[in-house]
């Protein structure tokens, strides 16, 4: 029904949120595979929210929960789907967002472990 909303919603979140980042880092400072600014990590946020968030929107969209006028979500229509619409967004949507953040935390760690075992080996040289 409506459960891309609250990855929608993060997605923004996090897009605002790496424009303001990319302003205010050292933009003389090259970016190298040693050193990835946080905004650059945080873009990749951004890109799994709004890439999953689009595919459950279409996929909606495919099965008719989405139509072109108001109320939009067919869900919106009566008051008791409107209270199943919430619960989805609450359960299902909350879920999405939570998974796909840890995925990127998961990221965030391995790209970690790979920037210190390469400051490692140019240490050595």
């Amino acid at each position: 029904m409506a459960c891309f909303v609250v990855p929608v919603a993060e997605a923004i979140v996090t897009s605002v949120a790496t424009r303001i980042l990319e302003s205010k880092e050292n933009k003389s400072e090259k970016i190298t595979p040693d050193n990835v600014h946080f905004s650059e990590k945080l873009k990749w946020l951004s890109k799994l929210l709004w890439g999953g968030s689009f595919l459950l929107a279409f996929e909606h969209v495919w099965h008719g929960e989405i139509k072109p006028f108001f109320p939009f979500l067919t869900s919106a229509e009566s008051p008791e789907s409107l209270i199943a619409m919430f619960n989805e967004i609450s359960t299902v949507g909350v879920g999405m967002a939570l998974t796909v953040t840890t995925a990127w935390i998961g990221m965030l760690i391995i790209s970690g472990i790979t920037e210190k075992q390469k400051e490692k080996i140019s240490e050595v040289k």
